[in-house]
């Protein structure tokens, strides 16, 4: 790993931070019951798992907002490789 290139630390937790925005900025934090993130970065792989316990509503279905979630968290990584 070149010094240039973020820590494993901080891919994590860049991952997370972003996972974790979008949820709070679709939902209140009193409306979601239960939010798991978990994000790995080993070897230079990246997995981010996205657990949501929210309120199904006309124009927010939690899967979806997982889904998108994790989403962001691999797009944030991605700009962090590249500054």
């Amino acid at each position: 790993m070149s010094q240039d290139e973020p820590t494993d630390e901080a891919v994590v937790q860049t991952a997370s931070d972003a996972a974790e925005g979008l949820i709070f900025s679709r939902y209140k934090q009193s409306d979601v019951r239960d939010c798991d993130v978990t994000v790995t970065f080993e070897e230079g792989v990246l997995e981010v798992d996205v657990y949501l316990n929210a309120p199904e509503t006309d124009d927010l279905d939690p899967e979806q907002v997982a889904d998108d979630a994790a989403l962001a968290a691999r797009e944030a990584v991605d700009d962090l490789f590249e500054e």
